[in-house]
């Protein structure tokens, strides 16, 4: 949970995120989207503990995750899962050692019973038959459903994703909305998917939320948000050129820059 929070990443700079609140019940998928830079990773990186609010609470299964030590911090992180953009998989370990990472590092489970909780969770992803190779032998789409296997190796009570369909193609990307939401349900986790992808988050999404200007500029379910007459839902949901998001960086006039003449 985020309760009216504020940040930027230096004292005087401008805020990324300006009293944000936001809710992530238990059993639900929650998207959070909004144009590129718009801080939607930046919730991540907040509830994850990696940045703290300057203003505001930051709330995981009951913990304050502003107030948490690291011993603490540490101990919330174990009920997270993280699937990083592109993977993010360990290029010199096996796709079966990629998976066993999270669970030789924070348990003191034997390894026979390591090897039956790895093949699980790659069964999972349909890729137990993949658990010898090497990332550099798999597919794009593949070293993310290997990814989302380790994501989940530990049972996650909150599971994150960081734009978890960027490159993939038709065919994986809609396979890999459909094991996020099937694995949400299965696990009764919490699901927060930071997304571009309009037509498949809003097919496995409970909720979305969009940002803009670092401000919540609309909330709801996908349905109501599809049929939404707000200018900023409107061209988000529909892709349109034409809206309150410009696709100009601010600056002088194109004449103004011309006439100035005599270079930068």
């Amino acid at each position: 949970m985020l309760d009216d929070v504020d940040f930027a990443y230096a004292d005087g700079d401008k805020p990324i995120l300006a009293g944000l609140t936001m809710r992530f019940p238990r059993g639900k998928v929650v998207a959070v989207m909004g144009g590129s830079g718009c801080g939607k990773t930046t919730v991540l990186r907040l509830i994850g503990g990696q940045v703290r609010p300057r203003r505001g609470q930051v709330t995981v299964a009951g913990a304050n995750i502003d107030a948490l030590d690291e011993r603490g911090l540490y101990a919330v992180r174990r009920q997270m899962g993280m699937l990083f953009q592109f993977g993010a998989l360990f290029t010199d370990l096996s796709v079966f050692d990629n998976v066993a990472f999270p669970l030789r590092e924070h348990t003191d489970l034997p390894e026979s019973m390591i090897r039956d909780l790895v093949l699980m969770k790659l069964n999972a992803v349909g890729l137990r038959g993949a658990r010898d190779l090497m990332p550099a032998q798999i597919s794009g789409g593949m070293a993310r459903r290997v990814a989302l296997a380790r994501a989940i190796a530990l049972d996650p009570s909150v599971l994150m994703y960081d734009e978890p369909f960027a490159g993939l193609d038709p065919i994986s990307l809609g396979l890999t909305a459909r094991l996020i939401r099937n694995l949400n349900d299965a696990l009764g986790a919490t699901t927060i998917i930071v997304s571009h992808d309009v037509q498949e988050t809003f097919q496995i999404a409970d909720y979305v939320y969009f940002i803009a200007n670092g401000r919540i500029a609309a909330e709801g379910e996908p349905e109501a948000l599809r049929a939404s007459t707000d200018p900023f839902v409107h061209q988000f949901v529909h892709a349109e050129a034409d809206g309150p998001v410009p696709f100009h960086y601010s600056g002088p006039t194109l004449a103004d820059d011309f006439l100035a003449g005599g270079g930068r």
